[in-house]
């Protein structure tokens, strides 16, 4: 099997699957700034280690510029905090430019704390930075005096220097660690609410909280789950039901429209069924159903074999209500034939709210809305696709979901598929990696009709990426795509720190002498394109961090399982998070 069907089977197509998202507006990225300290910290890791000089020429640029710092901080934060705005579009000028400050400090601070760790390292090796100037060149025996000579003519020449102690440096250092973020808490709070991907700890509040007992600075830390949830109880009638139907896109799309149906049939008292491997996916290889029960504490959730025993072999859908009104539910002629030739009859299809078939996306719905609507008496109920509902977002999307239980998540992966990603990971990739999901096929056309696409040359993506790397400090990166190999070659040769390859590890094809996806095979599962898919999520939500592809469902589901299962860092995000593709096609 090609390896490119593996992610790209569980993604979705082009024009119906992927999810409309707000696009966040973000200057470039520069790639010049002098604020930033790029490239320093390869070469401070090399220095410290071998000569004090390095740590010298570090130093003096630091020392010289710490006045300026110091002195200056006052003023700039009254600068900043006494800037009054006008009306939004009338400035968009000047938070631009703001956003783009706050965006290049971020990028120092970044580059601070890389360098205050790799002193860490360092102050076990050396204990004070001293100037001294180099010993002379000595060739033979009989050039003593003149290199005395040239050793007394140098120091006539360098002017004399203080001593520096490693501590005081590592203290200057921290100092302009906390400077920089009170920058940054100063711009931030000329806005209501803090640019994406920045969290209140990365704009300094708790920098003191962020020093392991190491003095490590752990810039890529595990991101706290929120202390409470808002939940709805799911305690259904055992004999009401509510007839799952997603047809939008593959499976990543499904399961999305699966989560939601279990939010109404919790809202509504109603048992779900779940669809039929005829005109569906086999739930039950890529998720594990039982687990959804026992962590709600009884059978809410049930499969269509099950409901067709306990109908008697007379299935009929009571009440058709459609959450979407135009096309109705989704379900056109085939998918109805399809669910008639499994001996299930429909009621006609209704609109919840008729009034939606004149807009382009239903309007926001509340869960007054939904029981007010779809409550009724009847037996089986089916509300159609819930791909693109969009009902209290906010609480059906917050960690552990909307509803009440007892466990980290409910839709998760099956337990053999679990077992089979920690095998994979103790084989191929260690406790340390980056999991990246480089979303290409059909992405080009995708994400070019948007405003701001999100297609990106390889070498922009590669550069994206070791600025992650560069953060995490892992040794290998995974790798889940449906790219080219022409694609992956280069990306592969592109991605290299401090000389270093860093390895983006793609999952192999089935072998037998390999007993990492052995369970897959035993159980008679192995090479199915779903089971696959969702075993790449699952590697990549396991990661130390992970970056995502913006637009792509499949991303979006593995972000879920991160923040259900407590595993997101604070340096996940979609690939060149703020930035544009530095080249963009014309459109045809």
């Amino acid at each position: 099997m090609e390896r490119h069907s593996l992610s790209s089977s569980d993604d979705e197509d082009d024009g119906e699957a992927l999810i409309a998202q707000m696009e966040t507006k973000a200057p470039p990225s520069p790639r010049v700034a002098g604020f930033e300290i790029r490239g320093i910290p390869g070469r401070v890791g090399r220095g410290l280690g071998s000569s004090k000089k390095c740590l010298i020429a570090l130093c003096l640029p630091l020392l010289i510029l710490a006045p300026f710092f110091f002195f200056n901080s006052g003023s700039l934060s009254r600068g900043v905090s006494a800037v009054s705005f006008g009306p939004r579009t009338e400035n968009n000028q000047m938070l631009e430019g703001e956003l783009r400050a706050l965006y290049l400090l971020r990028n120092q601070h970044l580059g601070l704390l890389r360098l205050w760790n790799r002193t860490t390292a360092a102050s076990t090796r050396s204990s004070s930075i001293v100037t001294s100037p180099p010993p002379p060149l000595v060739t033979n025996s009989n050039s003593t005096n003149s290199s005395q000579q040239i050793h007394h003519r140098s120091d006539s020449l360098l002017p004399s220097q203080p001593s520096i102690s490693f501590e005081e440096f590592r203290s200057g250092l921290l100092e302009q660690i906390k400077l920089n973020q009170r920058v940054q808490s100063a711009l931030l709070s000329t806005h209501r609410a803090n640019p994406p991907n920045m969290s209140s700890e990365e704009t300094g509040e708790n920098l003191d909280d962020l020093l392991s007992s190491s003095g490590v600075l752990d810039v890529c830390r595990k991101l706290a789950k929120p202390s409470g949830r808002r939940t709805v109880e799911w305690k259904p009638k055992k004999n009401r039901f509510l007839f799952a139907i997603c047809l939008s896109g593959q499976m990543s799309n499904h399961l999305i429209c699966l989560h939601k149906h279990m939010f109404f049939a919790a809202l509504l008292g109603r048992v779900l069924v779940l669809p039929s491997l005829k005109v569906d996916y086999h739930y039950e290889r890529v998720i594990d159903v039982d687990h959804i029960n026992k962590c709600l504490g009884e059978k809410v959730v049930i499969s269509f074999e099950e409901f067709s025993e306990i109908m008697k072999n007379q299935m009929h859908i009571d009440r058709f209500i459609c959450y979407v009104a135009s096309p109705p539910c989704f379900v056109d002629e085939e998918h109805e034939k399809r669910l008639k030739g499994m001996g299930l009859s429909l009621s006609k299809l209704e609109a919840a709210w008729p009034e939606d078939a004149k807009l382009n996306q239903p309007k926001k719905r509340t869960v007054n809305d939904v029981r007010s609507r779809f409550s009724c008496n009847d037996k089986v109920l089916a509300i159609g696709d819930m791909f693109y509902a969009d009902v209290e977002e906010e609480w059906i999307m917050q960690p552990g979901g909307p509803l009440a239980h007892k466990c980290e998540t409910l839709i998760q992966p099956s337990r053999l598929i679990i077992l089979t990603a920690q095998r994979f990971v103790q084989t191929f990739l260690g406790s340390n990696y980056i999991a990246l999901h480089f979303r290409r096929h059909g992405f080009l056309q995708f994400c070019n009709i948007k405003s701001e696409s999100c297609f990106f040359p390889i070498p922009q993506a590669a550069e994206c990426i070791l600025r992650v790397v560069e953060k995490a400090n892992s040794p290998v990166i995974y790798l889940s795509t449906d790219a080219a190999d022409s694609e992956t070659n280069l990306l592969q040769s592109l991605v290299m720190s401090n000389g270093k390859v860093i390895p983006l590890v793609k999952r192999p094809g089935h072998n037998s002498v390999e007993k990492w996806d052995a369970l897959l095979y035993r159980h008679h599962i192995g090479g199915d394109n779903q089971v696959e898919a969702m075993l790449d999520k699952t590697i990549c939500a396991m990661s130390n961090v992970f970056i995502g592809s913006y637009g792509s469902t499949f991303t979006d589901d593995i972000f879920r399982l991160r923040k259900d299962w407590g595993s997101s860092s604070a340096c996940d995000e979609n690939l060149c998070h703020g930035e544009r593709p530095n080249f963009i096609a014309d459109k045809e």
